[in-house]
């Protein structure tokens, strides 16, 4: 039996439904009023903040507003998350158990920073199943966020991914990366002073990238911490958006718009994309001929095309977007 199966009490995983997560607000938990102003911003995702964003005294506080938000809802159409504390503090499992417990039917994920090894969670899969089997809630539903914040975490990435088929994103922290890597900077989320060509962070976001990938999984940018400056925040959300990535913290409502624009396709790709598998679904059936490779326009398409038109049109299907052209077969 594999780690992942004995994580979740020895069931057979289902396949975990599809999250748009271009965007990913962070709300702190100690603060009913951002709790409420959440619900009204167009963030996939509200993750709930219990640590970093919350003082230590202010925790266990934090940990009723967030039940409290979660069961009045209004977060429609948008994943909840929250973030706990981490394994090495003594706050995490009074954490999960408390939220979990008081309002796990309207919970989609817990988010688990400072992720080291598979171990972390691997624990954490079996703390929700104990609690949902005892609570009756449907085991296994909740999913599990693993952010990785530094170099143990990103040594043991592919591991972290695979450890429970729970996990639905791999997420990169970049203060606390650059902290443990003892890199030269105080700026979050820009290229650290004196590293004037190529990009610092390329290594560290392929290797989330291929892990996530690897797995299934989505893989989401850490923050920008420049909150005012939106378009430094859409440059750098750019470069991840390039890469693969699927979505990037928000910090700021002024962030979201430029969030969900970085990381849905653009209309004429989606288009284009659209186009292609319908396309390719025509020629290689009997009624187009069979054929394996076809021009479309001015462009050869085949297998590889549609892998990649796949992608695109995936992400705009994800981010709600509609198709401005149809393909009509030739007579």
């Amino acid at each position: 039996m594999t780690s992942s199966a004995v994580a979740s009490g020895g069931a057979m995983s289902m396949p975990r439904p599809a999250r748009s997560r271009r965007s990913n607000l962070a709300v702190p938990g100690s603060s009913p009023k951002m709790l409420d102003k959440a619900r009204g911003l167009p963030a996939d995702q509200v993750f709930m903040d219990i640590e970093d964003a919350v003082a230590p005294l202010a925790k266990p506080e934090a940990r009723k507003n967030i039940v409290a938000a979660l069961n009045e809802g209004g977060y429609d159409g948008k994943v909840r998350a929250v973030r706990v504390n981490d394994w090495t503090t003594q706050w995490t499992y009074a954490d999960v158990v408390e939220v979990v417990e008081g309002a796990g039917p309207n919970l989609d994920c817990i988010m688990l920073p400072k992720v080291q090894t598979a171990d972390q969670i691997v624990a954490l899969d079996l703390l929700l199943t104990q609690i949902e089997k005892s609570n009756g809630f449907e085991v296994g539903r909740i999913g599990i966020e693993a952010q990785i914040e530094n170099a143990m975490g990103l040594i043991n990435v592919d591991a972290i991914a695979a450890a429970s088929p729970r996990v639905e994103t791999i997420i990169f922290g970049p203060a606390d990366f650059m902290a443990s890597i003892n890199m030269k900077s105080l700026v979050v989320g820009e290229q650290p002073p004196g590293y004037d060509v190529g990009d610092a962070y390329h290594y560290i976001l392929m290797r989330i990238l291929m892990a996530a990938r690897a797995h299934d999984k989505l893989a989401i940018d850490g923050p920008y911490l420049a909150i005012k400056d939106v378009d430094g925040y859409r440059r750098v959300a750019s470069r991840s958006a390039a890469l693969g990535f699927d979505g990037k913290w928000v910090l700021h409502p002024g962030q979201v718009e430029a969030a969900n624009e970085v990381y849905s396709p653009r209309q004429e790709d989606y288009d284009q994309a659209e186009l292609i598998l319908d396309a390719y679904a025509h020629y290689t059936s009997a009624e187009g001929g069979a054929k394996g490779a076809v021009m479309l326009g001015d462009e050869m398409i085949d297998e590889a095309s549609r892998k990649m038109a796949l992608v695109v049109a995936a992400k705009g299907r994800a981010a709600g977007m509609s198709r401005t052209t149809a393909f009509s077969p030739p007579d």
